[in-house]
């Protein structure tokens, strides 16, 4: 098995969300690997999107 190293994945990913989603380096490294995930991979269903309880909870937790 081939042995996977950590830089090389992390600028590929890097460049990948810099491409799909405009964000800066800065942007990708602040990111949890769960926000990466959520925002490159859809929610298998529609009651997976986020709520108005959710979206207030994180605007809080963003501002303060």
């Amino acid at each position: 098995m081939e042995e996977q190293r950590f830089g090389p994945g992390a600028l590929r990913l890097c460049a990948i969300a810099a491409r799909a989603l405009g964000w800066r380096p800065t942007d990708f490294w602040q990111a949890t690997p769960a926000e990466l995930m959520a925002i490159l991979v859809p929610p298998a269903e529609a009651s997976a999107r986020l709520g108005r309880g959710d979206l207030t909870r994180m605007m809080e937790q963003e501002n303060g």
